[in-house]
């Protein structure tokens, strides 16, 4: 597994697994397992997907079977909205998060969304990093304009911005600000939730033949040699097999450009720029 480099001097795998929408705890665990199992080394969970626990002991039995040591693995939680109110209420949603994962400590702790007081709560994950309990702090769906005006504003630069990255929505512009900043993005949704007909798109499809890769190979692919991480989800091992088998080949420049073409320039998931969406986050419990 290819490693980066984040801009406070952590190494972070390129590619890691994501948990989103697993709620059943049993089937968490057992996931986390099978993918570590697998070979993913980064694991990407929230506050707000209430499966940290599941994650947790997933990542226990994992430890005490001989799989990998904690050492070796990364873990990624988030700080919801709810505890975005000031700066305490972050602080104090970290160590509840740690609680819940039965660890003394986090690879990465996010601020999930640029909501209610962000600026206080990134204040509270900075208190978190300086006392030890994670490693690193970033952002998940911070747009150009807001992560700008966060990294000219606060003392640590986040180390990752977690937004939707894939073929049908490239958002070259926001790469390109994140760089200036030494940001490294990070796709949530890289194969566009199945959107799209991603998985049979025949783009997509040719170039894989020539690989003996599929649709959704390609698409990882892409990403992470336009330098983004990605943390593909499945619960199915023949695919956690095949989204982590993309390190093998690499795509031309005009196979990048020609998958590029793709863009919609917009999000077909969620509108992070619609008032109604913020609301509906807001009033979430």
């Amino acid at each position: 597994m290819e490693k980066l480099t984040l801009n406070n001097g952590v190494e972070m795998p390129v590619e890691g697994f994501g948990v989103f929408q697993i709620p059943d705890a049993a089937q968490c665990e057992q996931v986390v397992y099978d993918a570590i199992r697998t070979g993913y080394r980064l694991l990407d969970t929230a506050a707000s997907y209430a499966n940290e626990a599941a994650v947790g002991k997933g990542v226990a039995r994992a430890v005490s079977d001989g799989l990998v040591t904690r050492e070796e693995l990364f873990i990624t939680t988030k700080v919801w909205v709810n505890d975005m109110k000031n700066e305490e209420d972050a602080y104090q949603a970290v160590k509840t998060s740690l609680g819940k994962l039965a660890m003394d400590y986090v690879d990465l702790v996010l601020l999930h969304q640029p909501m209610k007081d962000y600026f206080a709560a990134y204040r509270g994950i900075i208190k978190a990093y300086k006392e030890g309990l994670t490693r690193a702090i970033g952002v998940a769906n911070f747009y150009p304009a807001i992560l700008a005006n966060l990294c000219e504003t606060v003392e640590v630069i986040p180390v990752v911005n977690q937004v939707e990255l894939h073929p049908f929505f490239v958002q070259a512009d926001a790469l390109e600000n994140m760089e200036a900043y030494g940001v490294v993005p990070q796709a949530w949704g890289p194969l566009a939730e199945g959107k799209h007909g991603i998985f049979t798109d025949p783009d997509l499809t040719a170039i894989g033949s020539k690989y003996g890769k599929s649709a959704a190979q390609v698409a990882l692919r892409w990403n992470t040699q336009r330098g983004v991480s990605i943390i593909p989800k499945s619960v199915h091992v023949e695919r956690m097999e095949q989204n982590i088998d993309i390190w093998d080949f690499t795509l031309t420049d005009e196979e990048m450009a020609k998958i590029a073409e793709k863009d919609l320039g917009h999000s077909e998931i969620v509108n992070h720029d619609d008032p109604a969406f913020v609301k509906l986050v807001l009033n979430l419990h």
